[in-house]
C-alpha cells in the first residue's frame, strides 16, 4: 500500500519541527551561574567599582608629582650697548655685556621624600577605602543572589502546592460523581484553587524582579528569561564562636585598616608641615663677558651666589598645629572604627544564632510534621473520614510551615553573608 504525502502535511510537519527547535533554543541558551560566577563578573564589569578602581590609579598618579624636582631657573641678560660711531664705523654691540645666569632651588629637611612617602600612604587609603567599596557591593551583590534563590525556592514550592492540591481537586470530582461530596463543596476546592495561581503568579514576579536586580549590579544586558543563578540554598548549624569573628574582623576590615593607615599619614603630614618650616637655599650660577673693559684680556668673569630666604615671619606654626592635631583627630576615628567593628560583629553574629535556633526545629520537627499532617488528613478526607474544613486547615498549615522554612533559609544566608561583610572576609559560603 502506498501512503502519499501531500504539501500541506510536509508544510505541517516542518511547523512543528521549527516550533520545537525555537522552544528548545532558549532553554539551550540559558547558563545559570554559580556565585563565584556572579562575583567574578561583578568585579569585572561593575560601573561604580572600576570607576572607584580608576581614582586609585589617579591617586598612584600623584605620587608622580609629589616626588618631583624644582625646575632649574634659566636667566640671560644684556647691559652696556652704546649706540655711538667709533672712527666714523656704527659699532652698537662693542660695548655689550652678555650675562647668562642658572640657579636651582634646593629642597632641605627631606622634604621631597615626605611629599612622597605622604602621597603613597594617602594611595593605600584609597586602595583601602576602595576595598571596603567591593565589600559592601560584593554585600548587595549576595543578598540580590540569595534573594534570587529564595525567590526560585518559593516558586517550586508553589508550583508543587498547586500539582498537589490539583490531585486533590482530581479526588474530589470522583468523589462528586459517586454522591460522597455535595456539588457545594466541590464548588469550595475548586474555587480555592486560585490562591495557588496567584500564589504562582506572586512568585514569578518577585523571581523576575530580583534577577532584574542582581542584573542591573552586573551591568548585564541578556534578556530576564535567558539569565539564571544557582547555588545551594540551604544552612549549616555549626557557628565559630564569637571571639574568631572578632579577630578576622580586626584583621580583615578594609575599613579599619584604611583608619589606621591615616594615623600614619597624618603622622608623615606633620614631619613634612616641620619640614616646610625650613629655608630652601637657592644656588646660582653665572657668566659674564663684558667687551667695554679696556684690558682685553680680562672680558670675561665667572661668578656664583647663593640666595636665602629670611623667614622672620613665616615659619609655617599654623600646619604644624594643625598637622599635630589632625593626629590626634585620625587616632580618635580609629577608636570609633575599631568599636563600630565590635558592633557589627556582635549584633550580625547574634542575628545569626537566633535564626539557626529558629532554623533547627523546623528541620528537626515541624516540616516532617506539617507533611505527616497533611498526607494523613488528605487520606482522612479521601475515604470520608475528615471534614472538608479539616482538609483545608491542614493544607493551609502545611503551607504555612514550608513557606516559613524557606523564608529562614534566606535570612540565614542573608545573615551569613552579611557577617561575611562585617569581618572584611567570606567565613561562611
Amino acid at each position: 500500500m502506498k501512503v502519499k504525502v501531500g504539501c500541506v502535511s510536509i508544510r505541517i510537519i516542518c511547523g512543528c519541527l521549527l516550533s520545537l527547535a525555537c522552544v528548545t533554543c532558549p532553554a539551550a541558551a540559558q547558563q545559570a551561574l554559580t556565585w563565584e560566577e556572579v562575583k567574578a563578573k561583578f568585579e569585572a564589569s561593575n560601573p561604580a567599582l572600576r570607576a572607584d578602581e580608576i581614582n586609585v590609579e589617579e591617586m598612584k598618579a600623584e605620587e608622580i608629582t609629589a616626588f618631583l624636582r624644582p625646575n632649574p631657573q634659566f636667566t640671560f641678560s644684556t647691559d652696556g650697548t652704546q649706540l655711538v660711531r667709533h672712527n666714523g664705523v656704527w659699532q652698537p654691540l662693542a660695548g655689550t655685556q652678555y650675562q647668562p645666569n642658572f640657579s636651582y632651588l634646593h629642597e632641605r629637611e627631606r622634604k621631597r621624600e615626605l611629599r612622597l612617602e605622604s602621597a603613597k600612604e594617602g594611595t593605600q587609603i584609597t586602595a583601602s577605602q576602595h576595598e571596603d567599596l567591593e565589600r559592601n557591593l560584593l554585600f548587595s551583590l549576595r543578598s540580590m543572589f540569595v534573594q534570587t534563590l529564595e525567590a526560585k525556592a518559593v516558586l517550586d514550592l508553589a508550583k508543587a502546592d498547586l500539582d498537589y492540591y490539583d490531585k486533590i481537586i482530581e479526588i474530589s470530582r470522583a468523589r462528586y460523581n459517586i454522591g460522597a461530596i455535595a456539588q457545594i463543596d466541590l464548588d469550595r476546592i475548586e474555587l480555592l484553587r486560585v490562591q495557588y495561581e496567584a500564589e504562582i503568579e506572586t512568585a514569578t514576579v518577585n523571581l523576575r524582579t530580583a534577577k532584574f536586580q542582581l542584573m542591573q549590579l552586573l551591568n548585564e544586558r541578556t534578556p530576564v528569561d535567558k539569565f539564571d543563578v544557582i547555588g545551594t540554598f540551604d544552612w549549616s548549624e555549626t557557628l565559630r564562636p564569637l571571639e574568631d569573628f572578632h579577630q578576622i574582623a580586626l584583621d580583615n576590615r578594609p575599613d579599619l585598616r584604611a583608619a589606621i593607615e591615616t594615623i600614619q599619614q597624618s603622622m608623615t603630614n606633620h614631619k613634612l608641615a616641620v619640614a616646610n618650616g625650613s629655608t630652601d637655599p637657592t644656588f646660582g650660577a653665572w657668566y659674564t663677558y663684558n667687551g667695554s673693559f679696556n684690558n682685553p684680556n680680562s672680558n670675561q668673569t665667572l661668578g656664583l651666589n647663593v640666595s636665602i630666604p629670611l623667614r622672620i615671619f613665616d615659619r609655617n606654626q599654623g600646619e604644624k598645629k594643625r598637622t599635630l592635631l589632625d593626629i590626634d583627630r585620625s587616632k580618635s576615628a580609629e577608636e570609633a572604627a575599631k568599636a563600630q567593628v565590635f558592633d557589627d560583629v556582635d549584633s550580625t553574629y547574634e542575628q545569626l544564632r537566633s535564626n539557626v535556633a529558629l532554623l533547627k526545629p523546623y528541620k528537626e520537627k515541624y516540616r516532617d510534621q506539617a507533611t505527616r499532617v497533611r498526607d494523613t488528613v488528605t487520606f482522612s478526607y479521601e475515604h470520608g473520614a475528615a471534614s472538608l474544613m479539616d482538609f483545608l486547615n491542614a493544607q493551609s498549615d502545611y503551607r504555612v510551615v514550608q513557606l516559613a522554612y524557606v523564608q529562614l533559609v534566606g535570612s540565614y544566608l542573608t545573615f551569613a553573608g552579611q557577617l561575611n561583610l562585617v569581618v572584611g572576609h567570606e567565613v561562611i559560603q
